[in-house]
């Protein structure tokens, strides 16, 4: 707003002629859901005209030819965790803005929990050099774990205070459903203090219906991204929330959800927006990205104009930024995609922050990270491990144990079950069991706070031999690691430390495949086709491993969410994301774990 006056008069004709104009082509009016031919003006990074503008146009205003061409609204993520890309947000816009994404909402929750807000704001300052947009949920509090993990900051009330006034901040990110229903005072804190900054809620209530979400909804929560069938969005819908459908590399609930609208009859289509959540190089390389969300919304029969008005100006208004981006309107975002046929919806050229930034699916200005900070490339405190600190040590009888293992199936996505097995010991360890697909998992904390480091058991990812490792893991980034033998694990989860962060295969004692993510242990600066490439060639050697998952690292970076059931492990241990208790993994002990399964 410090160029207010500049903006007003150049709006009004008294002041400098327009910087940029686009002319020739269609408008899609998201707002008054109208196409028609209209010309706009551009001044800086605003728009300050749409119509006849030829009372803006000077000398010095460049011109782009729009004939033939729809003009489209900049689309808008609602809800991204952009660190799980493992790109920064420099690569990020590489990989997103020649799709037509010209804005995200993100709560940087990634690296707030490595380097707290100091490392948020180096993140936002980072994206003001780049065309995209970058709107900041001040995440309920951190980690989102139930039981608290160990993290390198936890973002509390106090952290609420110093950040609402930053002015990328749009809202509450990420507000749990158990947060609130178990009354957590740092999170109601946070609630009391948006209300006083007169900031939205955003939800994260996956599975939630009847009473649970009658007592959720008293957090005043706006929009929620996590409905897992079309029945749920609904219920969410009926009772006065903006839903957000979710389209992620991992979770594909488009087609679902959207039967609300192409077979459930709903036609409050304007309370519908879009979110990817998490997706990664690879995927948007090969789908694409809310563009993709926009073809795949128009194959169900719905209408370009309102699967436009999905990617738009519907998230805007659901977050309250409307004002500022959503639509091809004086005095928003000036923001524009040219698109020549509206239902193949391929974007031909992007303008962003006011100028032409993207053509024929590439970047045509250069993007150049920023130098880094010591302490987000320092952030591993942790010690190599032993090779005992990845056994499971057995004070039972016998030959065998019973254990439990968190199972995970293509088919539920998140959606973590129960395995009760029996398992082999051996000198006093209970050992995994690749024939039975049961293999070791571990969680190593990584801040340098705790010497944690549970070993539990996983099925369904098919390793036979080796070991896979990530540092980047939501909620908490510590380093998780599934492996069918100790020895291999050690060699994979030191050779992240050692490099500060990363995602790595070893087999045979060796490292196989290696993406070095040194941005606080989760992202790197590379560009998103050698991203990409990286992805696959890890994928291809865990599978060469045996995995069967179509992402193994995803699917084995997401077992530290307790956000949502039924199992997950943290550097606490296995968690019951229903009871929300640390429980054990062995049944024959006497433990949580042998409880739990004799009250099921």
């Amino acid at each position: 707003m410090s160029n207010i006056r500049e903006f007003i008069r150049a709006a009004s004709g008294t002041g400098n002629k327009a910087t940029l104009a686009v002319r020739g082509g269609r408008l899609v009016n998201v707002v008054s859901e109208e196409i028609y031919q209209a010309d706009v003006a551009i001044y800086g990074e605003r728009i300050i005209a749409v119509g006849d503008i030829s009372d803006y146009v000077g000398p010095e205003t460049k011109i782009i030819d729009a004939t033939g061409k729809y003009l489209v609204p900049g689309m808008i993520d609602g809800h991204l965790h952009v660190e799980c890309s493992k790109m920064s947000l420099t690569s990020f816009a590489k990989a997103v803005v020649p799709l037509g994404t010209t804005s995200i909402v993100t709560g940087l929750d990634q690296i707030i929990v490595v380097g707290g807000p100091a490392a948020a704001r180096e993140f936002l300052d980072e994206a003001r050099d780049t065309p995209l947009k970058v709107f900041w949920g001040a995440p309920c509090k951190t980690p989102y774990t139930m039981p608290r993990s160990t993290v390198g900051h936890y973002f509390s009330p106090a952290d609420h205070q110093a950040t609402h006034h930053w002015p990328e901040c749009v809202g509450i990110w990420e507000t749990v459903r158990e947060f609130i229903q178990e009354e957590d005072p740092d999170v109601l804190a946070a609630l009391e203090l948006a209300e006083k900054s007169r900031l939205p809620v955003l939800g994260c209530c996956p599975m939630t219906r009847g009473a649970r979400l009658n007592g959720y909804q008293q957090s005043g929560v706006r929009a929620d991204h996590e409905s897992y069938s079309p029945e749920e969005m609904l219920e969410k819908l009926r009772a006065g929330m903006h839903v957000v459908v979710r389209e992620s590399s991992i979770s594909h609930f488009l087609s679902d959800n959207l039967r609300i609208v192409t077979e459930m009859g709903v036609k409050a289509l304007r309370r519908i927006s879009f979110c990817t959540d998490d997706v990664v190089a690879s995927d948007i390389l090969k789908r694409g990205h809310l563009d993709n969300m926009v073809r795949m919304a128009i194959a169900m029969g719905i209408s370009p104009m309102a699967a436009i008005q999905m990617a738009t100006i519907n998230g805007a208004d659901a977050l309250r930024i409307d004002d500022k981006v959503g639509s091809i309107s004086p005095g928003r975002a000036a923001d524009i995609l040219l698109v020549n046929d509206l239902r193949e919806f391929r974007i031909d050229a992007v303008i962003a922050k006011g100028e032409e930034v993207a053509r024929d699916g590439r970047m045509a200005v250069d993007l150049v990270p920023p130098p880094r900070s010591a302490e987000l490339l320092t952030s591993m405190k942790v010690a190599p491990l032993e090779l005992d600190d990845l056994k499971l040590r057995y004070d039972g009888q016998g030959d065998s144990a019973a254990a439990m293992a968190i199972a995970v199936t293509p088919e539920k996505i998140f959606v973590r079950t129960r395995r009760d097995v029996t398992l082999p010991v051996k000198d006093g360890c209970v050992l995994a069991d690749p024939a039975q697909d049961i293999q070791y998992v571990t969680v190593v904390e990584r801040y340098g706070k705790t010497k944690n480091r549970p070993v539990a058991f996983t099925s369904g990812f098919g390793l036979r031999e080796g070991a896979i490792a990530s540092s980047t893991a939501p909620d908490d980034n510590n380093i998780i690691c599934i492996g069918a033998n100790p020895e291999d694990m050690q060699v994979a989860i030191n050779h992240l430390i050692a490099n500060h962060g990363g995602q790595v295969v070893v087999r045979d004692g060796k490292v196989v495949s290696f993406l070095h993510l040194p941005i606080g242990g989760i992202v790197s600066d590379i560009e998103p086709s050698e991203m990409a490439a990286l992805e696959d060639e890890l994928d291809d050697a865990a599978r060469a491993l045996g995995c069967t998952l179509p992402w193994p690292f995803m699917y084995m970076f997401v077992l530290q969410i307790t956000a949502i059931p039924e199992y997950a492990i943290t550097d606490l241990g296995v968690v019951d994301c229903v009871q929300l208790k640390v429980i054990s993994p062995l049944r024959g002990n006497g433990g949580e774990g042998e409880r739990a399964a004799a009250a099921e």
